[in-house]
């Protein structure tokens, strides 16, 4: 009887155990897909040169099991892109994380705003 419920304890801690092991990598592979996919926000945000449209690609070596792809589209504003970014697992291309934002970029038609851009719209002018 002592060894059926030593068994059975056994069972049960070897179970929770590996539960616990993969509940810990699927919570590195999340923290993971949410820095990528901020930073690549934040190149976008960067870089500018919005153009609607999707895009997809890796991030190198370094982190080879994730892939990411874009997709920016007007949102209704001269110059304001609704973008999304999700981060999939490069193996079998599951999204594991998704960040949307909207971000603005002036384009010629907007008009310049403030003391600073009136002042250098009046030297162009001038020259």
């Amino acid at each position: 009887m002592a060894i059926l419920i030593l068994g059975i304890a056994l069972a049960g801690l070897t179970t929770g155990i590996t539960t616990a092991l993969g509940s810990s990598k699927e919570s590195e592979q999340q923290a993971i897909a949410v820095q990528l996919a901020a930073g690549q926000m934040e190149t976008l945000r960067i870089e500018g040169g919005l153009t609607d449209g999707e895009t997809a690609g890796d991030f190198g070596v370094v982190f080879a099991g994730y892939r990411w792809k874009q997709t920016i589209k007007a949102a209704g504003v001269d110059g304001l892109h609704e973008v999304a970014v999700s981060v999939e697992s490069a193996q079998d291309k599951r999204t594991i994380y998704e960040l949307k934002t909207f971000l603005f970029e002036p384009t010629d038609d907007t008009p310049a705003t403030g003391k600073a851009a009136k002042k250098k719209k009046k030297r162009s002018a001038d020259q």
